[in-house]
């Protein structure tokens, strides 16, 4: 008997709902940002610069959140000489090497927000235009901006996504790659 009566509110409620005009919607779960873990034991004097850096990222997209020592995704070295670069193993996931001369020449917080970019699905885009976060050192020394443009915040909300086919996948970059050569190099000292 409860559960007749059950039904029959519930049909109610529904033929009233829809005689009013109102639609309900049925909410399908919220979808989840993507967590990339990264990790500075490698590198502890510039993690303060890579929780900044991840801050940028998470601040200027959606879809993604990068937290620190939860796991290691993302690893990040600190090195000196050869230049800072990134290898990128699949989206989401690589290493970055921040060289500690060119991060006495060039901005530490734009090395480790570009370099991230690459982790991210972001090529090199070597234009001199310091706007762009993936111009990398072409824009100078002079240059500090460490914020990805909208159009690269934008390109990295859309890849992590999850709406990307498996063609798109298979054609868009994102696969595993080195990125090197985006600081110029700093010149050996003469000694």
């Amino acid at each position: 008997m409860t559960s007749r009566i059950t039904r029959l509110a519930v049909a109610s409620v529904a033929t009233a709902v829809a005689t009013l005009g109102v639609t309900v919607a049925n909410p399908g779960p919220a979808s989840a940002a993507m967590t990339i873990c990264y990790n500075t034991s490698q590198a502890p004097s510039y993690a303060s610069i890579a929780n900044q850096a991840a801050s940028i990222w998470n601040n200027a997209t959606t879809n993604l959140t990068l937290s620190a020592n939860c796991g290691s995704n993302l690893r990040i070295y600190q090195i000196t000489g050869g230049g800072s670069y990134a290898v990128r193993t699949s989206l989401g996931n690589g290493r970055v090497y921040i060289d500690t001369r060119q991060a006495q020449q060039y901005s530490p917080l734009r090395i480790m927000t570009h370099e991230i970019g690459h982790i991210l699905g972001l090529p090199d885009n070597y234009n001199g235009n310091c706007a762009i976060l993936m111009s990398g050192g072409s824009a100078g020394t002079s240059c500090t901006n460490p914020y990805p443009s909208s159009a690269e915040a934008n390109r990295v909300s859309n890849l992590f996504a999850g709406t990307r086919s498996a063609t798109e996948r298979a054609t868009d970059g994102t696969g595993s790659q080195v990125f090197r050569d985006s600081w110029p190099a700093v010149p050996a000292a003469v000694g």
